[in-house]
């Protein structure tokens, strides 16, 4: 009886683990969306709290404000095309929520993401995005330095 309660509860955990090969390509899917200058589809992987934080200081947008703002670049074919590599996953214990951080390659060079997906329903959508350049701690004072002018 042990046996069985505890290979149920096993199941459980396996069946209802998230997938990190489906959510894998949902994110690939959404930076090719942005490469492609698929503005529709790019945006329909975003939940409706989405919020994007930018390289710039100021740059905390929600979903609204952050479609307004990408829009011209997307109708100018010249939205970004990000390629990201070494991507790690975290999930929560009910299955729901997974994030993730990223190397990627962009026309800044070297950035690093991290992101939020919830599950909303059956599907995942992506509820927070987090991207910044990096920057050896050698060059951090000239950076300052140069951040100054």
């Amino acid at each position: 009886m042990v046996f069985k309660s505890l290979m149920l509860v096993l199941s459980f955990f396996v069946i209802g683990a998230p997938n990190k090969t489906e959510l894998d390509k949902l994110v690939d899917q959404w930076h090719i969306s942005a490469g492609k200058n698929d503005y529709n589809a790019y945006f329909d992987f975003m939940d409706k709290g989405f919020i994007f934080i930018g390289t710039a200081p100021n740059e905390r947008w929600n979903k609204t404000d952050f479609a307004t703002f990408s829009k011209p670049y997307f109708e100018k074919g010249k939205a970004w095309n990000f390629k990201p590599q070494n991507r790690k996953w975290n999930f929560s214990t009910d299955g729901k929520t997974a994030w993730f951080d990223e190397e990627l390659d962009t026309w800044m060079d070297g950035c690093r993401a991290t992101g939020i997906l919830v599950k909303v329903k059956k599907s995942w959508k992506i509820i927070h995005y987090d991207l910044h350049v990096l920057i050896e701690n050698e060059k951090m004072v000239d950076f300052l330095e140069l951040r100054k002018k």
